[in-house]
């Protein structure tokens, strides 16, 4: 079954962290870019982070650009996304999507959400103030 399913989503005070995960299955992970996107109540769902298929490159966006880290463990088909410095307007649905090409990388696509074909169902991260 192909899937994606993530975890750590949790209620966390602002100036905390969490660590989100993504477990893939039914695709080699290891072929894939991977990304994290985000939907706030109101709000369009936006771009947060992306990592190429060997980890070697990521990008993210201005609103967590040095608070957030991706990353991904290919013997593992996981990523993950550590939040640090979370701030109130960070709580969202946090979702994982997997790139629709395997072994194909477009770097001025890579923020765009059709860039990607599967999703998670996603975790919620609530940050209080």
């Amino acid at each position: 079954q192909v899937q994606l399913v993530e975890s750590g989503g949790e209620l966390v005070q602002a100036g905390g962290s969490l660590r989100l995960s993504c477990a893939a299955s039914g695709r080699t992970f290891s072929s894939y870019d991977m990304a994290w996107f985000r939907r706030a109540p109101g709000k369009e769902r936006e771009f947060v982070a992306c990592i190429t298929r060997s980890g070697g490159t990521t990008y993210y966006s201005d609103s967590v650009k040095g608070r957030f880290i991706i990353s991904r463990d290919n013997a593992k088909s996981t990523v993950y996304l550590q939040m640090n410095s979370l701030k109130p307007e960070d709580a969202a649905v946090y979702y994982c999507a997997m790139g629709r090409d395997p072994y194909r990388t477009v770097v001025g696509t890579l923020r765009n959400q059709y860039t990607y074909d599967l999703w998670g169902q996603g975790t919620q991260v609530t940050v209080s103030s």
